[in-house]
């Protein structure tokens, strides 16, 4: 197996740099190596320390989210269109993360990170899978709408009235694909929940519908 084919058995997940020189290791300078495949754009650069193998085979975007800044899960405008419950396609993906808000852009994409708090983080979280060997963590439906209103900022709910208008005019919402969301679990999660009272009031919008 020569070198390239050794690399492409990776090239369905980010890369670290450890990784390239541990498959680098013959080669008296690496790092000469890895710069030469970024000229040619056989080499793209994630952020720094971390890449992936230009092939048919890239990481899915989410995948690379989760990655590129840990702990992290796939969220908000993200996630509700991944989900089907808005119309728009997003260009940015967006996460949640324990971490400082941070933003990182590459070659595939923009990467956009909000911080939430613990443990309303942890809330709503599944696995979801792409294709063999392709995974991310993401927000449920409902979490990724109660993201979406507790990140965005200026969002202040002080009725249901005002928070089915938001929910319908502005996010364009389908009322059944609304009727689907658990609020169940939605109301489990407001004793931790930023922005409680928005909350409280797209819960009461939902189940009036």
């Amino acid at each position: 197996m020569n070198l390239t084919q050794s690399i492409q058995k990776f090239s369905s997940q980010p890369i670290t740099h450890q990784l390239l020189m541990s498959l680098l290791k013959d080669y008296k300078r690496p790092n000469d190596k890895i710069a030469k495949w970024l000229k040619q754009g056989q080499l793209i650069s994630l952020k720094r320390g971390l890449y992936v193998w230009d092939s048919q085979n890239l990481p899915e975007l989410f995948s690379i989210a989760n990655v590129l800044s840990a702990p992290s899960y796939v969220s908000a405008e993200s996630a509700l269109s991944y989900w089907g419950l808005i119309p728009e396609q997003t260009f940015t993906v967006v996460s949640m993360s324990l971490n400082a808000t941070k933003n990182f852009q590459n070659e595939l994409g923009n990467f956009e990170y909000k911080k939430l708090p613990f443990p309303y983080y942890s809330f709503g979280i599944v696995r979801e899978k792409f294709r063999e060997n392709q995974f991310a963590l993401m927000a449920s439906p409902e979490k990724a709408l109660s993201d979406k209103i507790i990140i965005t900022s200026g969002i202040l709910f002080r009725s249901a009235s005002s928070a089915k208008s938001y929910l319908i005019e502005n996010l364009r919402i389908d009322r059944e694909e609304l009727q689907k969301l658990d609020t169940k679990k939605m109301k489990s999660w407001l004793p931790d929940s930023p922005k409680k009272e928005s909350i409280q009031n797209i819960i009461k919008a939902i189940e009036t519908l």
